[in-house]
């Protein structure tokens, strides 16, 4: 019998959840329990596969507890998938230092990729960059290796390294080349289509192009003055000047910005900047006291210039003006980014990997249901949301860290 169990194991191992299925379903032992779960996990049965892992761990004995660690970190990539972000982390730390322990380096090295995955959808690079950093990843069979190297490629696409990025996924192509495995070479696939995929949209002189994830990074050593939609910025090389605090003043700057080098009319500043159909003049006095304010905060890069019609923005040390705006103009662009990786998220992981309140998001999803642009699921504390993929987002490119420190 203990064949059977074996010839399970390596069909799990092999990405072959069926074949699995097919030596240990009739088994309630708990080894049978296990392998059940995980090959329930990868045919898409997440409930069913918890269940099951949970039976098995409680199932293996006191001298068992390699065995009961393998189950929790197989229940913990669940919680991945399921995007159950608040899964104890402690919970997993404890049961890669047990594998560890023991001798079994593959599980525990696998442990520490489900972390760091976990770490890099909250947008904690630092964290996951440190739990990667583990002794031996060569020595590694090819599916690890190929799973270690699509986080690396995640933390360098979120660090705007396209290079280290691109070595990353040609990495993780021949891990997932040599595993065989079908599932694994897709998602490996997937990811490298974000390089070339349009990232962002360029605007200068009233034109706008595409922009790949390459070109958004070689604007980070640009002489130009860069209007920065996706961190609410205006910068050139490194001086940054935040105005993520100050929504009017970044609207008044980006019109300008777009505008450039003509100058922009009052109404149309007021318009953009106060959503006011019309100018008066109590909106041509708070337009002069937001001008001034903006003529403060940008000092250090450029100039806010007064003419006939308007305003005009004139750059210090630059020649050129640029917008770095979103390839989608979409208000709630952040939860959309996240729901097209085609996994199931509930409003609190949401709000854990935007860093926002979970009330926040709950509004804006609402919002974009009933714009039908997101679809949910289940009830209460089980409700899941959804979308299909949004045409012209990266998957999984969300850009949530600065591009430059200030």
């Amino acid at each position: 019998m203990e064949s059977l169990i074996t010839a399970a194991a390596r069909a799990l191992e092999a990405g072959d959840p069926l074949g699995a299925l097919n030596r240990v379903a009739l088994r309630n032992d708990a080894p049978s329990l296990a392998l059940r779960g995980i090959a329930m996990a990868q045919l898409g049965d997440l409930a069913k596969a918890k269940s099951l892992l949970r039976s098995a761990a409680r199932a293996f004995g006191p001298r068992e507890a390699v065995a009961r660690a393998r189950c929790i970190v197989a229940e913990a990539e669940i919680a991945l998938v399921s995007r159950d972000l608040g899964w104890p982390a402690r919970t997993l730390a404890a049961a890669r230092t047990t594998l560890e322990h023991h001798g079994d380096l593959v599980n525990a090295a696998h442990a520490r990729h489900i972390e760091a995955r976990r770490l890099l959808l909250v947008g904690r690079l630092d964290e996951a960059e440190r739990i990667l950093a583990e002794p031996g990843a060569a020595l590694l069979p090819p599916a690890s290796q190929a799973v270690r190297a699509l986080v690396v490629a995640g933390i360098a696409i979120r660090r705007l390294r396209t290079k280290d990025a691109r070595a990353a996924l040609d990495q993780a192509t021949r891990g997932a080349r040599l595993a065989d495995i079908p599932a694994l070479a897709a998602e490996v696939e997937s990811a490298s289509r974000v390089l070339d995929t349009p990232a962002a949209r360029l605007i200068t002189r009233g034109e706008e192009r595409p922009l790949l994830l390459a070109e958004v990074e070689d604007l980070q050593t640009s002489e130009a003055l860069v209007v920065d939609t996706f961190h609410h910025s205006v910068r050139r090389r490194g001086t940054v000047v935040p105005l993520g605090t100050r929504p009017v003043l970044f609207a008044l700057v980006r019109v300008l910005a777009q505008a450039w080098p003509a100058d922009v009319s009052r109404q149309t500043l007021v318009a953009n900047a106060f959503r006011a159909r019309h100018l008066d003049e109590s909106h041509r006095a708070r337009l002069r006291v937001e001008i001034g304010r903006l003529r403060t905060k940008l000092s250090p890069l450029a100039d806010v210039t007064a003419t006939k019609q308007g305003f005009a923005l004139t750059p210090r040390k630059a020649r050129q003006v640029l917008v770095l705006a979103r390839p989608v103009e979409e208000k709630h662009a952040s939860i959309l980014a996240f729901l097209s990786d085609g996994e199931p998220w509930s409003s609190s992981a949401l709000a854990l990997a935007l860093g926002t309140s979970a009330r926040t998001v709950q509004r804006a999803l609402d919002e974009l249901a009933r714009a039908n642009k997101v679809q949910c699921f289940g009830h209460g504390r089980a409700r899941r949301w959804m979308t299909p993929p949004v045409p012209g987002f990266p998957t999984g490119l969300l850009l949530p860290t600065p591009l430059l420190k200030s």
